[in-house]
């Protein structure tokens, strides 16, 4: 707040910047990491202070070297992960689709025929009899 004058207060107007996640580079929690452990006890905490780093910035980035070295200490993507279940879900419907394409096919194929069939019975003309393997699929 400043003040006027009179002495009333009126609001800053600067407009701050918006907070955003800090994101350390691997070479970066590397470098950390072998100073932080090379210096002695009593000097730990001045180096946390001058990177500007809490304890457990240090404590998760051993945790992550010591899983997989230089890999571990890469920074994450954010949000949610996607799992197998998403990924068989996304196939089954695809495939549901190929299905349901195909038999919309069949079936204006056989109203085309059915139609074909009422107006040859209106005619009058006599429709040759079915193939035997067609036979098996009408019953």
């Amino acid at each position: 707040m400043l003040t006027t004058g009179n002495g009333t207060a009126r609001p800053d107007p600067e407009v701050l910047e918006k907070a955003r996640r800090r994101r350390f580079t691997a070479e970066y929690k590397a470098r950390v990491l072998r100073e932080y452990e090379a210096s002695p006890k009593g000097e730990r905490g001045a180096l946390l202070r001058r990177e500007g780093l809490y304890s457990s910035h240090i404590a998760s980035w051993q945790g992550q070297r010591s899983k997989g070295e230089q890999a571990g200490l890469e920074p994450k993507k954010r949000g949610r992960k996607p799992t197998k279940r998403r990924d068989d879900v996304a196939l089954e419907n695809a495939r549901l689709h190929r299905q349901v394409a195909r038999l919309e096919h069949e079936l204006a194929f056989a109203k085309k025929v059915i139609g074909v069939q009422k107006i040859s019975d209106l005619l009058g003309v006599e429709q040759p009899p079915l193939p035997d393997e067609l036979k098996d699929e009408e019953n």
